[in-house]
């Protein structure tokens, strides 16, 4: 008597890891590098040296998860935002370079829909002399013509982040309606805008390069001789795009019902 064989099903990447490691691909086809951080950063890395005011909201512990004990000139954190990588890359390679930076970021936010405490997001960095916005526009509408197709456009709306000035969010027409919401305005995903916002981007504000020289000690990212830019997306944002998903929490839920029908 022989009992019976069991099938084998093999494992398969978890949706958010197979987005992140489209956008990778993307990127390094164009030349970028690949970086990663800490998660547990400082306040000096994580807000200061980002350009953040003392006063900015985001720096509240109603925002932020503050690691006990906390210490009042530079208290330990989980990092809110990749961004801190940009320090941290600036402080070890010299211009020009272009990197992403891939990884968790945290935030005390309530889950529902489209928040949660825990997230990902893929940053970027790219600097060098004579970096201007037309580069990052350019670079942008590539990847958002790769990622999504050949037929979607990009658009730039003026915005404000404290490490880039000028600053920008950027939308990419609508993944369901693929932009013909603004006209006929039944489009549930874009409600009728025709556009989804998928990230932040911007030049980086000058006060950032005064960070890493003071980081450096020396004067190799002088804002007078050097230029960047910067942009941010959220993983899962990208993923319910891609995906039609509407609710970001079936990421983290292990259905593995759900997980093989994006799978598949």
């Amino acid at each position: 008597y022989t009992r019976p064989g069991f099938i084998q099903k093999p494992g398969l990447p978890h949706p958010l890891i197979s987005t992140i490691e489209k956008i990778q691909k993307i990127f390094l086809r164009l030349g970028y590098g690949i970086a990663e951080g800490p998660d547990i950063e400082d306040d000096q890395h994580n807000f200061s040296d980002l350009n953040f005011p003392t006063d900015h909201p985001a720096r509240d512990a109603q925002d932020t998860f503050f690691i006990e004990p906390i210490h009042a000139d530079n208290p330990l954190l989980l990092r809110t935002h990749t961004s801190p990588l940009q320090i941290r890359v600036m402080s070890c390679l010299n211009p020009p370079f272009a990197v992403i930076v891939p990884g968790r970021t945290y935030r005390s936010d309530a889950p529902d829909a489209t928040h949660s405490p825990i997230f990902h997001q893929v940053e970027g960095l790219v600097v060098g002399e004579n970096i201007t916005m037309s580069d990052l526009k350019g670079t942008l509408s590539f990847f958002a013509k790769e990622l999504f197709g050949p037929d979607f456009k990009i658009r730039f709306r003026p915005s404000f982040f404290p490490f880039t000035e000028p600053s920008a969010e950027v939308d990419v027409s609508c993944v369901s309606c693929s932009g013909k919401g603004k006209i006929s305005s039944d489009c549930r995903v874009c409600k009728g805008t025709g556009w989804l916002e998928i990230l932040g981007a911007g030049m980086v504000d000058p006060n950032v390069f005064e960070s890493a020289c003071r980081r450096r000690g020396d004067r190799v990212y002088d804002p007078e001789k050097v230029s960047g830019f910067a942009f941010g997306m959220g993983v899962e944002r990208i993923a319910m795009l891609t995906h039609n998903i509407d609710d970001m929490r079936n990421f983290f839920e292990n259905d593995s019902r759900f997980l093989e029908m994006l799978a598949s």
